[in-house]
């Protein structure tokens, strides 16, 4: 199991691209953002592609029928098990369930939003990190992890002192960037929070010349809801599935 290389995960993507292998990054995110934007971090094994276990539990495949044997070996040690999304194999290893969930609404925002008045918004960084985790783990505790923020950048609002809301960036390809871990406290819903911060970083995406996009379970009414009253599209529903040890 190593790490990737940047140059060398870029010219295999600019190769399947070519050879019509791959149709829309965002078709495949997990691969896509770990064959490029997080390609500094991406663990691989033949073919495949990982985060490591502190910062995602995410898996990407190439295409459906690449062999997982010997990559699943190398790059899930015991105990864990990885989630993909857009893309699942046609075949497991012996040993091994894919198990498939509702699919998600992948959604995306081409112009941008109204900001609302409201609270400061502040970028967050280490000095926040134990706020950050303290939040996450009590309303959005599956993806989360001790490193998750080195993805991307992070934004919250605090009231009296205390975290009341925060987004951040996630996954990413080439002209696309995923607002993720979009939260509010439970003591502070319904003031607004997570509606100014969506658009505080779905503009600063497009000012930056990214088109911003984010997952969301069709279960979530409230918050699907919102991203589409504020202007979010569905582009298409997406699979979501998960790797476990049988």
């Amino acid at each position: 199991m190593r790490a990737a290389s940047f140059d060398s995960v870029a010219e295999r993507c600019r190769d399947r691209h070519t050879a019509g292998m791959t149709a829309h990054p965002l078709d495949n995110p997990f691969f896509s953002a770990l064959e490029s934007l997080h390609a500094g971090i991406a663990l691989r094994a033949g073919e495949v592609l990982r985060y490591p276990m502190d910062v995602a539990p995410f898996l990407g495949i190439p295409h459906p029928g690449v062999d997982l044997a010997d990559p699943l070996a190398d790059l899930v040690p015991q105990g864990d098990s990885v989630l993909l999304l857009g893309i699942a194999p046609t075949a497991v290893p012996h040993g091994w369930a894919l198990e498939r969930f509702a699919d998600l609404a992948q959604m995306q925002c081409d112009r941008e939003l109204p900001l609302i008045d409201g609270p400061g918004i502040v970028e967050l960084g280490d000095a926040h990190r134990a706020d950050v985790l303290a939040l996450t783990a009590l309303v959005y505790p599956h993806y989360f992890r001790p490193r998750t923020m080195d993805l991307g950048r992070y934004f919250g609002i605090y009231v009296e002192g205390r975290l009341a809301a925060m987004i951040g960036e996630r996954l990413g390809a080439p002209g696309f960037r995923e607002m993720s871990a979009i939260c509010t406290h439970p003591d502070f819903l319904g003031c607004g929070h997570a509606r100014r911060l969506t658009a505080y970083l779905t503009n600063r995406t497009l000012q930056e010349g990214k088109r911003p996009f984010l997952h969301v379970a069709y279960a979530n009414d409230r918050a699907r809801g919102l991203y589409e009253r504020m202007g979010y599209r569905l582009r298409r529903d997406i699979g979501f599935f998960a790797l476990r040890r049988a």
